[in-house]
């Protein structure tokens, strides 16, 4: 490289230590790399200069070329303002300034040419531009300057120090000059050949400095795809290292359990998604690597059974298996659905949460320890030291979103050699966000509901339509179905919630009386015994009405419950709404989800409502979800700075995503050590961001 990229920016010509100080705590930029990476938000188009006499009356930014013929002064009712004259060889317009007038008046010359560029206004028929920018053609002409002006990020604290965009493509303009504008390539030959891509350098100084659009359309092409080239060729290599180092035990039988169950106890056919991915799964555990696998599937589309499966393999090969969930609702579901299956094929299986008692405890660390315990379901409880596995072969993980990287990395430890691992999630994850986030897991997906499942209807009903709404629900009612009737839950107004809830209560209590009807409810502000009390009643079918805040999303399962009401959908999340939507549709009778709303409703609230009324595609809600969220929110704040991307955008730009997935595989797989002299180049560029920027560890 010329001039050393790694050079801290205070030693920048133009730069001095104030502006260093606040471009590092602004915009985190520390070095020369880190100024070169600061890409334009917009640009401006230069390209071209008006004439005044073709001039529209909008507010577009233009540029003319004309000269000063004189200036006044206006009294006006505070102070006074500065007006100039200005004309060209088609007609003459006006430029004002409120402030300055002094310093203006001073440094503008009568007669002289000059290019101005700003906004124009239309008034008393004439056009005046108010505080444009300013200089002379002779100056405008000698800048590295290009038609298109990039516009940079800032920031309030920015432009009040005076780093003004024009500063920032002064100093950008100084690094060209001192690199001489030549920089280190970072992909191989065969690679640019291929995608017909432009140079680093080429690509740099039109990203900054474009000529055409042609040219800045080229360049961000090759930057964005060099991005998440590098983001996807590292996903690839830590699964292929992970997969070359971390070895599993190889799960060579495929026994009685296993066989058994499948001939003899499955309780329904399996779907040919649920067939595929537990194929998958086989392969996974009977190779020397340690499985890393993620199980989408959307709710509902029988991912248990396929984890059952997959730990009977374990069982068939002498291993323990564990499942830990993150609610103790979810857990003791999980626990209540394969305890009879498990009593079919005389299995050892116990529960763990934070309220087993401890006498119990003590007689499920013996035996864990001694091996008699085969499968352990549980909470976060299964992390705790005491809790000890003779052989653990492989660990379940569900709603893994929930579990922070500290906690997974424990269950690793409970053995001296690392369980196989798969993770179920009923939240579906974009392809595109997937690609990026999880890629060094190895992904399956269900996508197909189990035969017999009716599509649950959805509709969007105002407030006014509430009477026959609970018509409606009282017609379920007689039919012998269960209704749930879901509050928002917004931590940050409680009291407001636990008021809507409670008022929402009274008059559901009102419009259905006892003793014809039972309500339960269920809030946050319970204990847990008084919530899993009245929880336990509507599974039992004693209460006819749930009214309840989002506790029940995720995994309560009411076959009998046919009806979801949501109140205030419009505060509700798109993945929120999917997953209590899908709380309903678990029995074969018709179900239905009323989506509740007040008239007044933003744009994105109506994509929102609109969407779960069309689609009952998690994956395409999902991705309606990630254009209206963003790629932070829905991995929720924990995992915001997922994707800390400088140029390009997952959402947009997927097509080059996969594009790069594409080669980074195709690259690793002739090449997995990078040791070939074409990929020279690739080994070396990985080496410095791995050294130099540390983005590569950002991914749990």
């Amino acid at each position: 490289m010329s001039a050393n990229l790694q050079t801290p920016i205070d030693y920048l010509k133009g730069v001095g230590p104030n502006r260093a100080d606040l471009l590092r705590s602004e915009l985190s930029i520390h070095t020369y790399q880190d100024l070169i990476n600061l890409f334009p938000n917009r640009y401006i188009d230069r390209t071209r200069f008006y004439k005044i006499n073709e001039l529209q009356r909008n507010t577009a930014e233009v540029q003319i070329i004309g000269t000063i013929t004189g200036f006044r002064e206006v009294a006006q009712k505070r102070g006074k303002r500065l007006v100039a004259n200005f004309k060209d060889d088609t007609g003459m317009m006006e430029l004002v300034w409120f402030r300055g007038q002094k310093w203006i008046r001073e440094s503008l010359q009568i007669g002289k040419t000059y290019v101005i560029f700003g906004k124009t206004n239309w008034f008393s028929g004439k056009y005046s531009m108010p505080h444009p920018e300013i200089e002379l053609q002779s100056e405008h002409d000698k800048n590295l300057r290009s038609a298109m002006q990039p516009i940079y990020p800032s920031t309030e604290k920015l432009s009040n120090k005076g780093i003004t965009n024009k500063v920032v493509s002064k100093i950008m303009q100084q690094l060209f000059l001192e690199t001489k504008g030549r920089f280190a390539e970072t992909l191989p030959e065969t690679l640019k050949d291929d995608l017909k891509l432009i140079s680093k350098t080429d690509a740099l100084l039109n990203i900054h400095f474009p000529k055409t659009s042609e040219l800045l359309a080229r360049a961000q092409f090759r930057l964005k795809f060099e991005e998440l080239f590098y983001i996807q060729l590292q996903l690839i290599l830590k699964n292929l290292i992970h997969k070359s180092k971390i070895k599993g035990f190889p799960f060579t039988e495929v026994g009685t359990y296993f066989n058994t169950f499948f001939k003899d106890h499955l309780p329904f056919d399996l779907t040919n998604a649920q067939k595929r991915v537990i194929k998958e799964i086989r392969s996974d555990l009977g190779s020397n690597a340690q499985m890393n696998r993620l199980l989408q599937g959307d709710v509902g589309s029988g991912k248990t059974i396929v984890a059952f499966m997959s730990m009977l393999i374990g069982l068939d090969n002498g291993f323990q298996c564990c499942l830990m969930a993150p609610t103790e609702i979810l857990s003791v579901q999980h626990y209540n659905g394969l305890i009879e299956l498990c009593k079919l094929l005389k299995i050892n299986i116990s529960i763990l949460t934070g309220s087993t008692k401890t006498s119990e405890r003590k007689i499920i660390h013996k035996n864990l320890e001694n091996g008699q315990l085969q499968i352990l379901i549980g909470t976060h409880a299964l992390l705790e030291d005491k809790v000890k596995f003779k052989n653990l072969g492989i660990a379940i993980i569900d709603e893994q979103h929930r579990f922070g990287v500290a906690q997974r990395s424990k269950l690793w430890k409970k053995n001296t050699s690392p369980p196989h691992i798969l993770v179920m999630t009923a939240t579906p994850i974009p392809r595109t966000l997937a690609m990026s986030i999880y890629g060094d897991l190895d992904i399956s997906i269900i996508d197909e509901l189990p035969a017999g499942r009716k599509p649950i209807k959805t509709v969007h009903r105002y407030d006014n339509n509430r009477l026959k709404v609970f018509k409606f629900i009282r017609d379920e009612i007689s039919k012998g179905r269960q209704v749930y009737i879901v509050y928002p839950l917004i931590q940050e107004s409680e009291k407001m919630d636990y008021k809507d809830l409670m008022d929402g209560y009274e008059s559901i209590s009102r419009e259905f009386p006892m003793p014809d009807y039972q309500i339960s409810i269920v809030h946050g502000k319970m204990k847990p015994a008084d919530k899993d009390y009245e929880m336990q009643r509507f599974v039992k079918g004693e209460t006819n009405i749930m009214v309840a805040t989002t506790v029940i999303e995720v995994g309560v399962n009411v076959p009998n419950a046919s009806v979801m009401i949501i109140e205030s959908a419009e505060r509700f999340g798109l993945s929120q709404l999917h997953q209590l939507r899908g709380r309903v549709g678990r029995g074969a009778e018709q179900s239905y989800c009323i989506l509740m709303t007040s008239h007044k409703l933003s744009n994105d609230s109506k994509t929102r409502l609109e969407t779960m009324v069309r689609s009952s595609d998690g994956f395409e809600i999902a991705e309606v979800d990630l254009k209206l969220r963003g790629p932070g929110d829905i991995m929720g704040t924990q995992q915001s700075g997922v994707l800390n991307l400088r140029i390009a955008d997952i959402v947009k730009d997927k097509d080059i995503l996969q594009q790069a997935r594409y080669y980074a595989k195709q690259v690793l797989k002739i090449d997995p050590s990078l040791a070939l002299p074409e990929n020279n180049v690739i080994l070396e560029t990985y080496r410095q961001m791995s050294k130099y920027r540390n983005i590569w560890n950002y991914i749990s």
